[in-house]
């Protein structure tokens, strides 16, 4: 059994620190105490926090506690994490407002009544400053600057602040508050996870299991999502704003939002993959797949379609050239072939029925197969193949 917990764990993580002392802890029986940490310095919740709080709701499935530790007070110090400048910092007011918007989203993914939330204020505002005195002789400057970032910073003579300092001892004291059995965090998290092994250590409590998951590349498929990149999609996004951010995504990161957000198992992907490069699906289509999921996932299916009506009717609209040519016809029994033929889309009739065959003709943006279809009397955008377009009515 631990086996198959640990394999379905670690599925799509990318370090685990150690597989050893997970399996140890899951042997011992009863459940384990799985924290992650997220500082409200913006409003939103967005896709890449999904992929932290799916993890999350597979333990919390597995019949562990799962503790959402909101980062009321590191919100207001700044997590330094990949960054090169000093992070400015937030008022505890908009910290405050931040984290209610966030209690508010996260039950679109955990269980409302098996989820711990919690707040790092709660033991850091009692702390005197003897026990916080206590706390920072836990480490030294030299193991605070084999920091990649703080390493970079002072060797370039940029300026590292003291509470720079203080926020990695402070997310390694909310494991020892909580006395957490396994931390979950981003890649860029790794060095915070680390140290809260080591004040776990230092107040004589076992050090957490640390999982880190990728970073969720934004819309520009170069830095991770972010609201301070304006490049996120937020799970409160409209359905259709939410649908139209993720159709706007590269083909090539389609596929990594499939890995780390979808329900689809990877066979399922990995078949879909087969398919777009044999052509036997089209990347919008699979696009589209992913995009409905999500849509549904955070605003359910009457919203998804209501979403995906209104893209695909944008879309054709955008899609239309502009010196799109107009024809009137008037035919007494408008056979769909040879309207095609009429209109000079095709050459004959024999060939509008190989093209419908072969899937090349679109009316109204519906793609056709019935090519005996008879068109009732009717206004209709008639695409052939991928350039060709005409405005035709039928009477």
């Amino acid at each position: 059994m631990t086996s198959s917990q640990i394999r379905e764990f670690t599925r799509g993580i990318v370090d685990i620190i150690s597989e050893e002392e997970l399996a140890s802890k899951l042997k011992k029986g009863g459940p384990l105490r799985v924290k992650t940490g997220f500082d409200p310095t913006a409003p939103d919740i967005h896709l890449g926090h999904v992929v932290l709080l799916q993890k999350m709701k597979q333990f919390q499935d597995a019949g562990h506690d799962v503790i959402f530790l909101i980062g009321d007070f590191t919100g207001m110090i700044g997590d330094p994490s990949g960054k090169n400048v000093t992070r400015p910092p937030l008022s505890r007011t908009e910290v405050i407002d931040n984290a209610r918007t966030y209690q508010e989203q996260i039950f679109k993914v955990l269980d409302k009544d098996r989820t711990i939330v919690a707040f790092n204020s709660e033991w850091m505002d009692k702390m005197s400053v003897a026990e916080f005195i206590k706390l920072a002789s836990t480490q030294t400057v030299a193991r605070m600057l084999e920091r990649d970032d703080f390493k970079m910073r002072f060797v370039q003579n940029k300026p590292i602040s003291i509470r720079e300092f203080m926020y990695p001892f402070v997310q390694g004291y909310d494991s020892v508050a909580l006395r957490a059995d396994i931390e979950l965090g981003g890649t860029d998290q790794i060095f915070n996870l680390l140290m809260a092994r080591e004040v776990q250590r230092a107040y004589g409590i076992e050090p957490q299991v640390v999982i880190t998951l990728p970073l969720l590349e934004g819309l520009d498929g170069v830095q991770k999502m972010s609201k301070s990149y304006n490049n996120y999609i937020g799970i409160n996004d409209d359905p259709y704003d939410m649908f139209g951010k993720i159709m706007s995504i590269s083909d090539e990161l389609m596929w990594r939002y499939y890995s780390l957000l979808s329900s689809k198992s990877i066979d399922d992907i990995t078949q879909m993959k087969r398919d777009v490069k044999a052509d036997a699906l089209h990347p919008m289509e699979a696009k589209m797949g992913l995009a409905s999921e999500l849509v549904e996932r955070f605003h359910g299916s009457t919203s998804v379609a209501d979403a995906r009506k209104k893209f695909e009717r944008v879309f054709r609209a955008k899609a239309l050239p502009d010196d799109m040519p107009e024809v009137s016809l008037k035919i007494e029994r408008p056979w769909v072939c040879l309207v095609l033929k009429e209109a000079s889309l095709t050459g004959s009739t024999s060939q509008a029925k190989r093209l419908i065959k072969q899937g090349a003709v679109k009316l109204n943006g519906q793609k056709i197969s019935d090519d005996s279809l008879i068109l009732r009397p009717d206004k209709y955008v008639i695409q052939v193949g991928k350039r060709r377009f005409a405005k035709v009515d039928v009477h």
